[in-house]
C-alpha cells in the first residue's frame, strides 16, 4: 500500500495527514501522541474512527498540525484520518458518515464588532 494523503480543518486548525500500513503508530509534528496530547480525551478523540473501524494498530499516521488550540486540533485529526480511510476502503464511507466523522464542523469565531466590547455583546446601556 502506498501512502495516502488527506486534509482536516476545524475552526482555524489544519491537519495534513499521511497514512501507511503499520503498526499503530500516531505521530504528530514529529512528537508522539502521547507527547502531543497529554490529554486522554483528545486523544481517545483523534482515535475514534481507527476504533470503530477496528484498525487501531493497522497503520502508521504522520500528521502535521498548524493553527488553533488543541481542541479544535484534535477535531481537524479525527476528520482528516477518517477521509483517509475512507479513500483505503470506500465501504466504510456509511459507517464513519452515519458517526459524524466525515462531517467538517464550518462554526468559526464571529467577527468582534466595532463600539461593542465583543462581538454580539453590547456595552451596559444607561438611560441617565
Amino acid at each position: 500500500m502506498e501512502i495516502i494523503n488527506a486534509t482536516g480543518r476545524r475552526k482555524s486548525a489544519i491537519a495534513r495527514v499521511y497514512v501507511k500500513e503499520g503498526t499503530g503508530k500516531i505521530t504528530i509534528n514529529n512528537k508522539d501522541i502521547e507527547e502531543y496530547f497529554p490529554s486522554a480525551i483528545l486523544r481517545y478523540v483523534v482515535k475514534q474512527p481507527l476504533s470503530l473501524l477496528e484498525q487501531e494498530e493497522k497503520f502508521d499516521i504522520k500528521a502535521n498540525l498548524d493553527g488553533g488550540g488543541f481542541t479544535g486540533q484534535s477535531q481537524a485529526l479525527r476528520l482528516a484520518i477518517a477521509r483517509a480511510l475512507v479513500k483505503i476502503n470506500a465501504e466504510d464511507k456509511k459507517n464513519l458518515k452515519s458517526h459524524g466523522f466525515l462531517t467538517r464542523d464550518a462554526r468559526e469565531v464571529e467577527r468582534k464588532k466595532p463600539g461593542q466590547p465583543k462581538a454580539r455583546r453590547r456595552f451596559q446601556f444607561s438611560k441617565r
